[in-house]
């Protein structure tokens, strides 16, 4: 994926101006920077929710270039997994997953039951039970990794993570970080991640965007750990001072 002079606006303002940057295929981006910087308006633009003002974001693949926002966008390549986990209350969570493949697959009730349960196994729910538990009888990290299961439904190439750990326990979000670090070695999938917390950012991040909220633009792009030595001076004490606690607390 490769983002193009975007500009990012929200609530009759700009958020963030001229962004230039590319998502590697099998890497772990995370996108971070002080609240109300557009972290979350930038994974929405990336995953085609929201249209840009100016600029764009393509998505490449076998030599050819689609626009996230153009006739044919790359719906089936991209997982998606909202803070919430934005499982639909209604029904099951066996069905939360399978909606996907009724959607967009010729599968059989069968297959998609078997591809579901297989999924909630990968992502470290392979209690039988969970498949037919309604999503508020989950605890929030079952909630998260459900949500992680349905993204994975249909094989996309590209996870996007919106907070996978706000609001879980430190043991909780651990095994959310072993987690990704499996979908990105052992399944080779790319993955954005959004993330407010630090241990999480420098246990999965191969790089990281900072979205700066005076300057309305990104900042800085590498390896976490290179930028807390070596990267301009508000990312440095973003990433040393432990600014996402003092903005949680």
């Amino acid at each position: 994926m490769r983002v193009e002079d975007l500009s990012l606006h929200a609530g009759g303002r700009e958020l963030q101006r001229a962004l230039n940057f590319e998502m590697r295929a099998g890497e772990v981006l995370a996108i971070c920077g002080a609240s109300g910087c557009g972290k979350s308006t930038l994974l929405r633009h990336m995953i085609g929710l929201q249209s840009p003002r100016h600029g764009r974001v393509l998505w490449t693949a076998g030599g050819e270039e689609r626009d996230v926002h153009g006739y044919d966008p790359p719906r089936r390549e991209i997982g998606v997994a909202f803070q919430a986990g934005a499982l639909w209350s209604s029904m099951s969570v066996g069905e939360n997953l399978m909606l996907p493949l009724e959607l967009y697959t010729g599968l059989d009730a069968a297959e998609r039951e078997r591809q579901a349960r297989f999924k909630l196994a990968l992502a470290g729910l392979d209690d039988p039970a969970t498949f037919d538990a309604e999503p508020a009888q989950l605890s929030g990290g079952m909630r998260k990794r459900a949500a992680i299961a349905r993204a994975l439904m249909l094989d996309p190439p590209l996870l996007c993570l919106d907070e996978p750990s706000a609001g879980l326990d430190p043991l909780t979000s651990a095994r959310l970080d072993d987690l990704i670090r499996r979908l990105k070695n052992e399944l080779g999938r790319g993955i954005v991640l959004v993330t407010h917390e630090l241990e999480s950012l420098f246990a999965v991040a191969d790089r990281l965007l900072f979205l700066d909220v005076e300057a309305r633009t990104a900042t800085a792009l590498g390896p976490p750990a290179e930028l807390r030595e070596h990267g301009p001076e508000a990312v440095r004490e973003f990433l040393t001072r432990g600014a996402y606690e003092r903005e949680a607390a």
